[in-house]
């Protein structure tokens, strides 16, 4: 069985990410959604509530499965008896990070690949901190995440009024 992984915060998952959790389970047997912490960014949901809303936005895909991912990705990996690990990519400033973490994944574990998926152009601009900006200010989210992470957008910044 082929496993690929596609680890992020997702903080939060944004209908860019969906397309990009669509495509890729069409790549392998098992698709892992591997919600993450980023120590360099402060979340605004929990890795629970990130996950939920994954899990209740990706119902349609057959194939998935939404867990939690902390410490070296690469162990995550391997513990989960994968080889491969599945990124998004809209432009080439994400080209240049997420190359340079594929090579350091591959340097420390060279049986691990690396499989980049251009997003969709549709979604090309689109970014979880931009949608957690936008949600701040009350501007349109419709479109561009799931009707579950709109509604807990909103509840969270009404709250925060």
């Amino acid at each position: 069985m082929r496993i690929g992984i596609c680890p992020g915060s997702f903080d939060p998952v944004t209908n860019g990410h969906i397309d990009i959790f669509e495509r890729a389970s069409k790549l392998v047997d098992q698709l892992i959604v591997a919600v993450s912490t980023n120590p360099n960014k402060h979340s605004l949901f929990t890795m629970e509530e990130r996950a939920d809303m994954i899990r209740q936005s990706v119902k349609h895909i057959p194939n998935i499965q939404v867990d939690y991912q902390e410490g070296l990705l690469n162990a995550y990996v391997k513990s989960k008896d994968s080889h491969v690990i599945i990124r998004g990519l809209r432009a080439l400033s994400d080209f240049e990070y997420e190359f340079q973490r594929a090579l350091f994944a591959k340097q420390l574990d060279d049986d691990i690949e690396t499989i980049f998926i251009m997003t969709n152009n549709k979604y090309s601009f689109l970014s979880s901190t931009g949608i957690r900006e936008l949600a701040r200010f009350h501007g349109n989210l419709e479109g561009l995440v799931p009707n579950i992470v709109k509604e807990a957008l909103h509840k969270k910044f009404d709250e925060s009024l």
